[in-house]
């Protein structure tokens, strides 16, 4: 791990997920996002201490637990430190335990639960709202991005930086993963179309090998809106015939050839009901209800 700076007090330490910091004045620092796990979280803080860089505020991006996963960590190495989130956020970290709830549908299994669950409460110290926030004295936007997640915001710097979660993806996660995760289909298009009207000259995403420039952004957010499209539009070929939510499920991995385990199965599941949802909405699909088996088809 390494501080890198992009511009001004705004730095970001590239790792599985993308850690923000601004350091001000005062030598304390913000953190935004603080990674999976304990380990992650240790390092960053070993990383800034080896600096004189200490950790008081944190804001995370979004409820995704490789996003806030080292918030225990820090609050009991760093004492007085401060978190942050949007209030829809608050809800699941707050309460680990809904995000397994809701991809699978029901009580999880074990298997899918202990990715998500951590052993000990964690508790926010503000809910932050759309618009300009203060924190130690700087000004910093706070940008609503949903989509990828209800709660997620973007994080703006005086240093024309902004930290957009995962409202973005990058084209080697789109590579890799070909099917984003996608909780809300309208939302991400609209979070797609808000993107290109942000006005700053650096943004950073939660996982990705580079810093975007603003040249670079129009592209990037073309691809992702692409890469929604082409999904939409094979939700439709299959719905042809009538078919289950299961069964567009199946048909999906089959013909993207991807492997799944049961994490990402049930990542794979939601997101193909957030497709099912918009299309429903936009009165494209219908369903039936038949032989105890709800089945979509084509308008």
């Amino acid at each position: 791990m390494e501080l890198t700076k992009i511009n001004g007090n705004t730095y970001y330490i590239p790792a599985p997920t993308n850690i923000g910091v601004f350091q001000f004045k005062d030598k304390y620092s913000l953190l935004i996002d603080t990674g999976s796990d304990n380990s992650e979280a240790r390092k960053i803080s070993s990383l800034l201490s080896a600096k004189g860089i200490s950790i008081k505020y944190i804001i995370n991006s979004h409820e995704h637990f490789d996003h806030w996963g080292g918030n225990i960590f820090i609050r009991e190495n760093f004492p007085g430190s401060i978190f942050y989130s949007s209030r829809e956020s608050a809800l699941f970290v707050e309460n680990s335990y809904l995000f397994p709830l809701y991809i699978f549908g029901g009580n999880p299994p074990l298997e899918l639960s202990r990715d998500y669950v951590k052993s000990k409460p964690m508790q926010l110290d503000y809910l932050l709202q759309p618009g300009t926030e203060k924190i130690n004295s700087e000004k910093f936007d706070i940008i609503p991005l949903p989509g990828h997640a209800r709660g997620q915001i973007g994080i703006g710097t005086r240093d024309s930086v902004c930290f957009v979660g995962d409202a973005l993806f990058s084209t080697e996660i789109l590579q890799k993963y070909s099917v984003p995760f996608i909780m809300d289909i309208q939302a991400q298009l609209d979070t797609l179309d808000t993107l290109g009207t942000l006005d700053y000259d650096y943004f950073v995403l939660g996982h990705a090998d580079k810093v975007y420039n603003r040249k670079e952004l129009p592209a990037l957010i073309e691809l992702n809106r692409q890469t929604l499209n082409k999904y939409l539009d094979l939700c439709l070929d299959l719905s042809d015939q009538p078919k289950s939510r299961e069964e567009l499920l199946e048909e999906i991995i089959i013909l993207e050839d991807l492997s799944a385990d049961l994490n990402e199965y049930y990542l794979l599941s939601s997101t193909i009901a957030a497709l099912v949802t918009y299309l429903y909405n936009q009165r494209s699909l219908k369903y039936q209800i038949e032989n105890g088996r709800v089945y979509f088809y084509k308008m």
